[in-house]
């Protein structure tokens, strides 16, 4: 799967990013950023950690939906997954951020 990650900003001048399949659908988000540098930082992390077994660390929410965070090797979030389905979808989007999200585009739309 080609994952792309897409830069944009809010009406009230943050930064986001998140990365997407083919499909359209989000794998992850990020936090607000105040500066588009710090959200260009955000991206290479995830492109950086996303391989590794140990930074995404699966969690559940009060709804009982699985979703994941990823996090960089000082134990900060970086990206949230949206809630999944179940854990067979959550997983398969783990497998397609190891395998797709260090080589993914950058579409900025800011």
């Amino acid at each position: 799967m080609t994952l792309k990650f897409e830069i944009t900003k809010s009406a009230g001048g943050e930064f986001f990013f998140k990365l997407v399949g083919e499909n359209g659908k989000t794998l992850v988000r990020s936090e607000g950023y105040n500066a588009k540098a710090s959200c260009t930082n955000g991206v290479e992390s995830v492109r950086k950690n996303s391989t590794e077994d140990k930074r995404y660390a699966q969690k559940t929410a009060s709804d009982g939906r699985p979703y994941f965070n990823l996090t960089a090797t000082n134990g900060q979030v970086i990206g949230t997954s949206p809630m999944f389905a179940d854990a067979a979808a959550c997983e398969a989007a783990i497998a397609a951020m190891k395998t797709g999200a260090a080589a993914a585009a950058v579409d900025d739309q800011s």
